[in-house]
């Protein structure tokens, strides 16, 4: 299997990447923020990969943290969840949100992603709250959801506030984490 992929970018479309690497293209399916991030077709990119084969599909999936794909092969185990699914999961918050989700029990947040209902995401729980961890001290997971409300009612959409608050570094305070996320989204306006 494809372990990990580096080229450069030929064609970048709203749901994947097509990477050229000797001579032949790879169709990658990523996450948003790569695809929102600053990469252009023809900048160099390098990938950690999943190859996700099934009888009548072969499909690549990219992750630029070794962290993210490790997150992503585990939502796989969970019986029912996709790599499509797991891509959105991952796609909502940072591992470590995610991580702090999974441990508090916390099914609303897991159902903020489409397609996800209120038994898989317990499910989810059932399955990961062992295998993922000791939750870190630090922001707490209202603090987070606290955070995309306030980003959403200056007008933000969900997605545009949720990529702002994954880029967000460190454990801080709602306060801060808003200030950093607007200092983030008025970045991209320029």
């Amino acid at each position: 299997m494809i372990g990990s992929i580096r080229g450069k970018i030929i064609l970048k479309t709203d749901k994947f990447l097509i990477i050229e690497t000797g001579g032949v293209g790879y169709k990658m399916n990523v996450l948003p923020e790569v695809l929102s991030g600053m990469k252009k077709v023809g900048d160099g990119i390098s990938l950690w990969t999943h190859t996700h084969v099934r009888e009548d599909v072969l499909d690549l999936y990219g992750f630029t943290d070794r962290q993210e794909l490790e997150f992503f092969e585990m939502l796989l185990n969970v019986s029912g969840i996709g790599p499509k699914s797991a891509l959105a999961i991952l796609g909502i918050a940072s591992i470590e949100t995610l991580r702090k989700a999974i441990k508090t029990s916390d099914t609303a947040y897991l159902t903020k992603v489409s397609g996800i209902g209120r038994k898989t995401a317990e499910k989810i729980i059932i399955e990961l709250r062992d295998r993922i961890g000791e939750e870190k001290t630090g922001t707490s997971l209202q603090g987070e959801l606290d955070a995309l409300e306030a980003l959403k009612s200056l007008g933000y959409s969900q997605n545009e506030a949720r990529e702002a608050l994954k880029k967000v570094k460190g454990d801080i305070d709602t306060n801060t984490k808003i200030r950093e996320a607007l200092k983030i989204l008025g970045g991209k306006s320029r």
